[in-house]
């Protein structure tokens, strides 16, 4: 059993020792998140906004040229049936991998644009709705 400092430790017979005892609580548990929350504030940068699209349609792009490259030296150099047979394989395999990661990236922008979109609609309406009530 872990030993509680001093401090922490609990008297059972009044509940308000039970107030403190450390917590999960909301703000601590969003600190641990990785997705964007409430509350994180402040303007990001274009590079913070796009960062992972651009890497994954980079990465898609190199894996696709990486695929025409092994497909087209299939066909055009004379290797053994079996190095011939491997590359003919694998160079379609690295073509549409490549072109499924561009297109994911491809497909993610216009997602995120929407999603800053409804981010600056929900903070002017929160930004209404205070000053409205503060008055």
């Amino acid at each position: 059993m872990e030993v509680l400092p001093k401090a922490l430790e609990v008297d059972e017979k009044s509940p308000e020792s039970k107030d403190l005892l450390p917590s999960q609580t909301a703000s601590s548990l969003c600190i641990s998140s990785r997705s964007e929350s409430v509350w994180t504030t402040g303007p990001r940068s274009n590079w913070e906004i796009y960062r992972k699209p651009i890497v994954i349609m980079s990465v898609g792009g190199a894996i696709l040229l990486f695929g025409v490259v092994i497909t087209c030296l299939a066909y055009t150099l004379k290797l053994g049936e079996k190095s011939l047979n491997v590359l003919k394989m694998i160079g379609p395999a690295f073509l549409s991998l490549g072109l499924m990661m561009m297109v994911c990236g491809l497909v993610w922008v216009p997602i995120i644009k929407k999603k800053q979109k409804q981010r600056q609609k929900s903070v002017f309406f929160q930004n209404l709705k205070s000053f409205f009530l503060n008055r």
